[in-house]
């Protein structure tokens, strides 16, 4: 696994949200609707998400 890759967190139209690695995002996507990061490890990412989850800005998948 590569150190240098930073994270995404991505809400979709759908209302969930995705972890995306950085190289993924792109600003003219119309899929996104709000995006939060860039976080240093995937596990961070994970670890935000709940919180995101638990502060009603994102649906579970």
């Amino acid at each position: 696994m590569e150190n240098s890759q930073l994270w995404y967190i991505v809400k979709r139209k759908a209302q969930n949200c995705d972890i995306v690695p950085s190289n993924l995002v792109r600003d003219d996507d119309p899929e996104i609707i709000e995006k939060w990061g860039t976080y240093a490890s995937q596990e961070e990412a994970i670890a935000r998400r709940i919180g995101l989850i638990r502060a009603g800005k994102c649906q579970p998948i």
